[in-house]
């Protein structure tokens, strides 16, 4: 759209030197154009650049090679966003990239490298609906199952429980369609599209897990289509084709499972080579597979028709009400007419031991008489009544028809070798449901192939469904058609020995079994192809996500992204499933992968519609959270019918791969419905642990762990992360908090840094929880918003843990001590329990073991059991596991040391603690004069300390009042009369001399006299009655405890007067003297422990 633009100038006075700059970019402009030999452009470069002021080489596309988007964003229109252009690209640039659905990188750097990567990638093919999903799963819907076991199936389990099976494996395809197509139309579904609906909906533990094994349901699902090609090849098409031939007569299953196993891996090489070629010819071959396909089942229909007015000739040979394989005779009788004498038949000789009239015979076979029906009487025949129940048999039985009359004799020993057609497996209800399931599972073919489509979001769906609509059509008509039409023995003759070795569905066919025959081939040929092509392209794009890293080798292919390794590596699985060689048996194995799969397709959909987060936003609009979690039910019922114990061990694959993936820390964030489910759940739990406070049985402390960090943001104690994960074990909530100082704007890359390293020590010492960076202008601020906001609602801390200042003695950081004070006030105020640990750097780390030694807790006053339940909780711990719980309290004069012994130990039994008691006799005595002197000392040191801290300030304050009388005597009074009506508190800010010089000295003279008055004091008796309880306290712990590992110590609160906090530093100081490691501990005053249960 074409726009004028009016240049109006500013600043007059800076006209020249815009046109300096604007001859100075017309020159720069036209010799860059010489270069590329476009003059006509540079003019229009030249007139469209008027002296923005702005150099070309200083915009990121300076090598750009389309000049009309590199020169987008000069000129003055988008000036007020030129900073931001480093990092987000204009939304003109990204327009034709959004509408050709192409990941969009989020920089401009990147994003030009994304377009000139992408100019230089060889175009794929890509296809349309009809071509890239309705076909595709057409032909892997309509394979091997059809053709092969359908009728099986209807005879064995009848027509009205075949029906069943079939509707509710279509119900479960069907229900599962929907949720993809929400999925599928609910953004861009690039290469491996079930396993990106997954993973991006699920997260990548549960998208790796379910991915992998549906690629190996589709891999396998390609050798049960091998072997179906291969069954039909030695069976109905070749037989003398076999390379092993049957010794005798139970050996025929032998043999024809290792001739399936040799052709198995020929064929599975030259498909192999076909797909390696290109999936473009997989296609091509796709359509004449599909006509092939469309021709077998309009036979079927024809044949039925057809068998209304005549039906074909396929007569079937009974003895007694067995059915006789007809592979070893001609004639179905016992004897025939020849020039009017009467002869035995072959089918004499396989009962009888002579050609003779008179010979021994079989039992059954001489009380019995030989009859022969009709294998298709036809659809008005009646027999859909005599077919639509079930007949389940054992495995080796002899396939026998419904009211036939029959004269039951001794069973012959030889059975095995007589021409019956037996039954092969056992059958029942839900081997049959595990054996048809996978003839449904090609719903995904399309899907898988995501990557080569035009519009994947148009295309799976519409292709997907209307393939199921076709396919369940054609299943359940061909259901209720077979059971019309076909006797029931030749249903339940899989192999059709019954009628010539002929397939059974190409019995029915008009105009010859054949077409059946050869389209069955081919159909089992293309759905092995199909699964060839889809699979790798899978584990391609399981590989390139990068969440399974033993896998990722598999992410490389061809110049033209055809996944050459992925191939490779389906083929030898694929393999495997030839060397089964039984179709029986892999079947069931793939009804448990795709069921898993779909049930977490239906899974998404549900929990993305139930959570109903922003992003859900899919174009198509007939599902519901009801039919998904319908279909999810369904699948999971299906898995369990088909084969339990398959099911727990596709379950338990799937949960190792999803273990796996987790323990190896998937950092993928596909904003997937799991994450999302996850913070549901977590807002419910806060809303209802919001209800009150925890019960004394449910309390455990909650950390709030206060961290400092150096001046390279890197922690100072990290043993109090290490003491912190030996305390919590991962259980309950830990949040550590740091405070940096400062403003959050000058500090916004430190609190990234700090953040970083914290989180990594967290990861190093296994300290589960979260990282609380605060910033704030000073440490004392700081702490106390982490004390009262870390948390969010019920999730709240209630015990504070520090590490003791071990440097509040230096005079330069007299701040510290005021910061832990008030700490402490701040936490009892807040009713939180505080753990102060003291030589935190002499504590254990979780690697070290302490084989012996005692945890000693000195009980002096009960604040809530913290003490009791500390100790317990460390000897969850490795470290401290080994050491044994020491309890010790202090008993007065009036005190009855015994009954308080006895009293401690029933205390702790109903406690379930196990502890050694002892009662510390502490009587009071006469001060000492070390205690005296100690006093003194304290409070001369604090009366310093006071005194430097007046003079420094009272230096500032002369340097102030010099400067103000300088900058008064220049200001006019006015001035100076609003100046000391501004700061009244400050300064007086008119001076004289005698003023001046009388305040200079009058605070000299208070100096002096100050000093001279720390030599002279006495000691406060409060302040020594305090320190004599320190010294005896600290003389008797040492006594007992010295070499304990750890030391447990109640904390006493700080003094109501805040002029002695710093005589309380050094009471605790007195206090732990001598102890290597303790634990100072002061109690929130509530309960912490209880004695019910």
């Amino acid at each position: 759209m074409p726009t004028n633009f009016t240049v109006v100038p500013v600043e007059a006075q800076g006209e020249e030197r815009d046109l300096v700059e604007q001859d100075a970019w017309r020159q720069e402009e036209e010799e860059d154009n010489r270069d590329r030999g476009s003059g006509e452009r540079g003019q229009q470069g030249g007139a469209r650049h008027l002296g923005d002021g702005i150099s070309r080489e200083s915009s990121p596309f300076i090598n750009n090679a389309e000049t009309d988007r590199g020169n987008m964003y000069e000129g003055k229109n988008m000036a007020l966003f030129e900073e931001e252009m480093d990092s987000n690209p204009m939304v003109s640039s990204l327009l034709n990239k959004l509408a050709n659905y192409t990941n969009v990188t989020q920089g401009v750097v990147e994003h030009e490298a994304d377009e000139d990567s992408k100019r230089k990638e060889v175009k794929v093919p890509r296809m349309g609906t009809f071509i890239g999903v309705y076909l595709p799963c057409l032909q892997n819907i309509l394979g091997v199952i059809l053709f092969l076991r359908l009728t099986w199936i209807v005879g064995t389990a009848g027509v009205l429980e075949s029906f069943i099976i079939v509707f509710m494996c279509c119900a479960c395809t069907m229900l599962t369609a929907i949720s993809m197509s929400a999925i599928a139309t609910n953004g861009v579904v690039p290469a491996g599209g079930s396993y990106y609906m997954i993973s991006r909906s699920l997260g990548p533990e549960f998208g790796g897990a379910v991915g992998l094994c549906f690629y190996l349901g589709t891999t396998f699902a390609g050798a049960m289509y091998i072997l179906g090609t291969i069954e039909i090849l030695l069976t109905y098409i070749s037989p003398s084709a076999a390379i092993f031939k049957p010794g005798e007569a139970g050996d025929e299953t032998e043999s024809m499972l290792n001739n399936m196993r040799v052709y198995g891996t020929c064929i599975i090489i030259l498909m192999a080579i076909v797909v390696f070629v290109g999936v473009k010819y997989v296609n091509k071959l796709a359509l004449v597979f599909l006509a092939c396909v469309i021709l077998s089942i309009i036979a079927i229909y024809a044949g039925v028709i057809k068998t209304a007015f005549d039906p074909p000739d396929f007569p079937i040979c009974l003895l007694g009400n067995r059915t006789l394989s007809k592979r070893s005779f001609d004639v179905c009788a016992k004897f025939t007419e020849r020039n009017n004498e009467t002869k035995t038949t072959n089918l004499w000789l396989l009962f009888c031991n002579s050609s003779l009239p008179n010979a021994m015979c079989d039992n059954y076979f001489s009380l019995n008489n030989v009859t022969e029906i009709q294998g298709i009487p036809g659809i008005r025949s009646g027999v859909l009544i005599d077919n639509l129940w079930s007949t389940y048999s054992e495995k080796g039985s002899i396939v026998e028809k419904k009211n036939q009359p029959s004269v039951s004799g001794s069973e012959d020993t030889k059975i095995g070798g007589r021409p019956y057609v037996f039954t092969d497996i056992m059958t029942y209800f839900t081997v049959l449901v595990g054996i048809y399931f996978p003839s449904v599972t090609g719903i995904m073919a399309g899907s898988n192939r995501s990557g080569d489509l035009k519009d994947a979001q148009k295309s799976i769906p519409t292709g997907t469904i209307l393939a199921i609509s076709t396919t369940s059509f054609i299943y359940l008509s061909c259901i209720v058609l077979f059971g019309a039409c076909i006797e029931g023995v030749v249903l339940r003759d899989k192999f059709g020995e019954a009628v010539n070795g002929n397939l059974v569905v190409g019995t029915l066919a008009w105009p010859s079994p054949w077409v059946i025959v050869i389209g069955s081939f081919f159909s089992t040929c293309g759905a092995g192809l199909q699964s060839l092509t889809g699979a790798p392209r899978l584990l391609q794009a399981i590989a390139r996500d990068g969440i399974v890293p033993f896998i990722q080798v598999f992410g490389h292919g061809k110049a033209n992204g055809e996944p050459t390794w992925a191939l490779l590596l389906t083929a030898a699985i694929c393999e495997i499933g030839i060397l089964i060689a039984s179709l029986d048996s892999v079947a069931p194995i793939l009804s448990m992968f795709f069921l898993m799969c779909y049930m977490f397709v239906n899974l998404a959909c549900a929990v993305q519609t139930l959570l109903r987060t922003p992003n859900w936003r899919p174009r198509f609009k007939y599902y519901h959270w009801t039919l998904s979690f319908l279909g999810m039910s369904l699948c999971l019922a299906l898995m369990f019918i088909c084969s339990w114990y398959y099911a727990l061990i596709a379950m338990l694959i799937a949960g190792c791969i999803y273990k796996y993936i987790e323990y190896r820390g998937a950092e993928k964030e596909w904003g997937d419905g799991i994450r999302g489910l996850s913070l549901n759940a977590a807002r419910y739990a806060l809303l209802r642990v919001e209800d009150g406070p925890p019960h004394t049985k449910n309390w455990r402390p909650q950390l709030l762990v206060l961290l400092n960090l150096d001046c390279e943001q890197l922690v100072k104690h990290p043993r109090l992360l290490s003491f912190t994960s030996q305390l919590k074990a991962g259980k309950g909530l830990t949040i550590v908090g740091s405070v940096l100082q400062g403003t959050y704007l000058d500090k916004c890359v430190e609190t990234q840094k700090a953040e970083e390293n914290v989180k990594a020590l967290m990861g190093v010492e296994k300290t589960k929880g979260f990282c609380q960076i605060v910033v704030s202008p000073s440490f004392r601020d700081g702490i106390s918003h982490l004390i009262q906001s870390a948390g969010l609602g019920g999730m709240k801390h209630n015990t504070v843990l520090m590490a003791w200042p071990q440097s509040w003695k230096q005079t330069e950081n007299h701040f510290s001590w005021k910061n832990f004070v008030d700490t402490v006030r701040e936490t009892t105020a807040a009713q939180q329990a505080l753990l102060v640990a003291k030589n935190i750097d002499l504590f254990p780390t979780n690697q070290e073991r302490f084989t012996e030694g005692n945890i000693d807790v000195w009980w002096i006053v009960h604040d809530g059991g913290m003490l009791m339940l500390l100790p317990f909780l460390l000897r969850q711990h490795k470290v401290w596991r080994k050491c044994k719980m020491r309890i010790f309290t202090v008993a007065q004069m009036d005190d009855n040391s015994i009954q308080m012994k006895k009293d401690l130990q029933m205390f702790l039994y109903h406690l379930r603690l196990n502890a050694e008691v002892e009662v510390v006799e502490m009587f009071e005595n006469d001060i000492s004069a070390f205690t005296y002197e100690k006093t003194l000392m304290m409070e001369q040191r604090s009366q310093m300390l006071k005194q430097m801290q007046l003079s420094k300030n009272e230096r500032e304050r002369e340097a102030q009042l010099i400067h103000d009388r300088n900058t008064a005597s220049r200001s006019a009074p006015a001035v100076k009369a609003s100046m000391a009506a501004a700061m009244p508190e400050k300064v007086q800010m008119t001076w004289t001399k005698e003023k001046f010089v009388a305040e200079k000295y009058k605070n000299k003279d208070t100096n002096v006299s100050g000093f001279k008055d720390i030599f002279n004091m006495k000691p406060n008796q409060s302040n020594v009655r305090r320190m004599h309880t320190a010294v005896k306290l600290n003389g008797v712990v040492l006594n007992k405890s010295q070499h304990a590992q750890l030391v447990l110590l109640n904390m006493p609160g700080p003094p109501k007067n805040r002029k002695g906090d710093e005589n309380y530093m050094e009471f605790l100081e007195v206090l732990t003297e001598g102890l290597d490691r303790v634990l100072l501990v002061r109690g929130s005053g509530r309960e912490v422990i209880t004695i019910y249960s």
